[in-house]
């Protein structure tokens, strides 16, 4: 079946590329930026995982599980070849008085500009991967993102110096009061924000239960078309689908609000490319259902099936 909510995130862009503002940004690159947005995906038609351009789901699934655990530190990303927090972590080393390397000022735009300088980055970039995989004290200081999402999810701490473990409340709240309007998890935490290594872009998320049916509503502050929100329709639908699965209930639907959605300047050409290509049908998502808590979940336990998309397209990621 055709994703129609994967056509109405393909209209979103083509609609901001022409009608977009062109606005700065904090990472200096430039966006064409619109306010204001929604998509829908029936999660019980397919698995939203997009089809113009190959989305890689084991990146998806182990970041989710990385959330999931309440983890902060990139380490566990690494053993699972998952190299989508890098950029953050692998700035705050080469900014900071440890690092006597290269000079890597401005290293995410340098690195685009100057092939020699590239290299350079590259051989940084591997030798620091290597310090957080084997050094357990540099993984500590280095690896550690703050107090970004699996820590609000699992671990918000409170003026009492308590905790709140805001996933299982919400799975709770779920299976024992399914008709709640409470049904919410926060990751901004105003007071938390400066010690982040990026603050939350996907902010806020609501669950919504109605005949036998869990369905999860994203509010994004800041939306990356191109290469952020493929990734956050597909984490969304894996953990709604996940946690409806402990409740006991079927996915519903997925609902993706979006604040400041934006296309980078240098992802223009990449988001036309994708615009020139045709749907095609969705997958499917299939779970070990002998797991019984989203705690209990490891990679292995997933599997896409039916997944025939267009080939991926490579685009800089602003840091």
């Amino acid at each position: 079946m055709i994703d129609k909510g994967e056509q109405a995130y393909l209209n979103l862009c083509k609609y901001i590329l022409e009608n977009g503002t062109k606005k700065e940004d904090r990472t200096n690159t430039g966006t064409y930026s619109s306010f204001g947005h929604q998509m829908r995906f029936d999660l019980s038609e397919g698995f939203p995982l997009l089809t113009t351009k190959k989305v890689p789901f084991r990146l998806v699934a182990s970041e989710l599980l990385w959330f999931i655990k309440g983890d902060t530190n990139i380490r566990y990303l690494l053993q699972n070849n998952n190299n989508i927090w890098n950029e953050w972590a692998f700035k705050k080393w080469v900014e900071s008085p440890d690092y006597k390397g290269p000079d890597m000022d401005d290293f995410g735009n340098r690195s685009q500009r100057d092939p020699e300088f590239k290299r350079v980055y590259r051989e940084q970039m591997e030798l620091f991967k290597a310090k957080i995989l084997e050094d357990d004290v540099f993984a500590e200081e280095f690896g550690d993102l703050g107090s970004v999402y699996g820590k609000q999810w699992r671990k918000w701490k409170t003026s009492q110096e308590d905790t709140i473990d805001q996933l299982k409340e919400v799975i709770d709240s779920i299976r024992t009061k399914p008709d709640s309007r409470r049904h919410i998890v926060s990751a901004w935490n105003p007071e938390d924000v400066p010690a982040m290594a990026l603050p939350p872009c996907h902010t806020l998320f609501q669950f919504y239960v109605a005949d036998g049916k869990l369905s999860c509503q994203l509010y994004q502050r800041s939306a990356d078309m191109f290469l952020g929100v493929p990734f956050n329709i597909a984490s969304y639908a894996l953990l709604t689908y996940l946690i409806a699965h402990e409740c006991g209930l079927q996915a519903g639907e997925f609902v993706h609000t979006l604040g400041d959605a934006h296309i980078y300047s240098n992802h223009v050409e990449q988001v036309e490319t994708q615009l020139g290509r045709s749907l095609r049908p969705m997958p499917e998502l299939k779970i070990n259902r002998t797991k019984e808590s989203i705690f209990d979940f490891e990679l292995t336990d997933f599997e896409i099936t039916d997944y025939n998309p267009h080939p991926a397209i490579k685009a800089p990621i602003a840091v």
